[in-house]
């Protein structure tokens, strides 16, 4: 285990590709290897029904010739020499792109703190069989449980290997466990799905596969029976916590840069003015500790600090790499993101901060409304913010969750929804994303 985490070799590697490209004619480059170890088991009615496993080292150099810049790819085991020499001949040639630059060499990082992302704990084939058998196993004991959709468990690493030409270099490696199962309830075109699952950076930190299972039994079995309820105006609508990450997930994609550059963000001309209910603020936080998306520097490395995104209902701040943040005439603060051959801003540990109402009381105060534990398809348009969603859940009678409710729509526009949410207290930040309980007024509710 410990030679597929060390990362020295690949720092080496990389180090020697930059210097490379820099007798090739580069003024300035930088190396990157993304690293990937996955291993996974799914059953379905107490059969394995597959189990993989994948290893990646992905290499990519991006050169700078003046205004000009190319990046290449390739699989460890290439050529160093003709791997510079190629994105060298390619960057003479490209188009000049005023933006594209590696970070100020006073931004990066010198010295990153320890996050303990990485349990190195074995786990093997069996281990994760068993984990997979033992969650569905649970579920279909429920009562009122009728068939699997199956189950599965995964074990992983992924990571980074960074070197600058103007100094950085740096490494780090983050685990991930995960169980999950879903499971059918009812019979014929009565059937209703659902699922649990939960996902760590540590593996003695997931929840048992078998309360898993449970907790997704029972979900199923409420559901069966839907009905659909009359189309109304000014609906109130409460978000479960797992599709309210979604939708902090939408505010998200909002505030980053890289829209805002591309003038594709309902929120573009909103810097310093209110954008979310009085009182509620957004966090991201790469340096948490343990942290489900920390991460000690960014695909550029540099680090990111903690920031109030939008604080008290103000827009404070957008997700910057270097080259947006040039973009907008602006700084990068560290949340840009090596995808392919390219580095774009992104969230870290993002979350919407909980409010001080349990979710009990906020389900009473509404009276009557809806109550969403699932979202279809993907009608939300970010130019202008139109919201449009299929949804299922129960219905609120008299503060109380009463029966379940499928076949209708939700719709809103996110600039109204923003202005109209009141969070509960129940936050749970096992996730990249984390959102408590809300409520949402004045939805239009389409239904029979």
């Amino acid at each position: 285990m410990s030679s597929e985490i060390d990362s020295s070799t690949l720092l080496s590697r990389a180090s020697q590709l930059i210097d490379l490209a820099r007798k090739a004619g580069a003024d300035a480059a930088d190396a990157v290897v993304v690293r990937s170890r996955s291993q996974s088991v799914s059953v379905r009615l107490g059969k394995v029904e597959g189990t993989e496993s994948s290893e990646s080292d992905d290499f990519s150099l991006r050169v700078f010739i003046g205004r000009r810049v190319a990046s290449v790819s390739a699989n460890p085991g290439f050529d160093l020499q003709a791997l510079a020499e190629r994105a060298v001949a390619m960057a003479k040639v490209s188009p000049e792109d005023p933006f594209a630059c590696l970070a100020d060499e006073a931004s990066l990082s010198r010295a990153y703190p320890d996050l303990q992302l990485l349990d190195t704990t074995e786990v093997s084939s069996e281990m994760l069989r068993e984990a997979g058998l033992a969650a569905e196993a649970a579920a279909l004991a429920v009562k009122g449980v009728t068939n699997s959709s199956g189950a599965g468990a995964s074990a992983g690493m992924g990571g980074l290997v960074l070197a600058t030409s103007h100094g950085f270099e740096g490494s780090y490696m983050a685990s991930r466990f995960g169980h999950s199962v879903s499971v059918i309830a009812g019979e014929g075109t009565g059937m209703e799905r659902d699922y649990d699952y939960d996902s760590r950076l540590y593996y003695a930190e997931l929840d048992d596969p078998a309360e898993i299972g449970r907790r997704a039994g029972e979900r199923v079995i409420k559901r069966v029976n839907p009905r659909q309820v009359p189309t109304g105006k000014d609906v109130t609508v409460i978000f479960d916590p797992r599709v309210a990450r979604g939708f902090v997930g939408h505010i998200a994609g909002a505030i980053n840069g890289a829209a805002v550059a591309r003038k594709s963000s309902f929120l573009r001309d909103k810097m310093g003015q209110q954008v979310l209910k009085l009182g509620l603020s957004i966090t991201d936080d790469p340096l948490i500790v343990r942290g489900p998306s920390s991460r000690p520097f960014d695909g550029e490395g540099v680090s990111g600090e903690r920031l109030v995104m939008i604080e008290d209902g103000v827009l404070k701040h957008w997700f910057l790499s270097t080259s947006t943040a040039r973009e907008l005439g602006l700084e990068t603060n560290g949340r840009g993101v090596r995808g392919g051959t390219s580095v774009s801003p992104s969230s870290t540990n993002l979350a919407l901060e909980p409010g001080d109402i349990s979710p009990e009381d906020l389900i009473r105060s509404v009276g009557n409304g809806f109550y969403v534990t699932e979202l279809i398809g993907h009608g939300v348009n970010m130019i202008t913010g139109e919201y449009s969603r299929g949804a299922t859940g129960f219905w609120i009678e008299n503060g109380e969750l009463t029966f379940p409710v499928s076949e209708v729509t939700i719709a809103s526009n996110l600039k109204e929804m923003f202005m109209r949410l009141t969070p509960a207290n129940d936050i749970d930040r096992k996730f990249g994303v984390a959102a408590p309980t809300f409520a949402i007024e004045g939805m239009t509710l389409a239904g029979r």
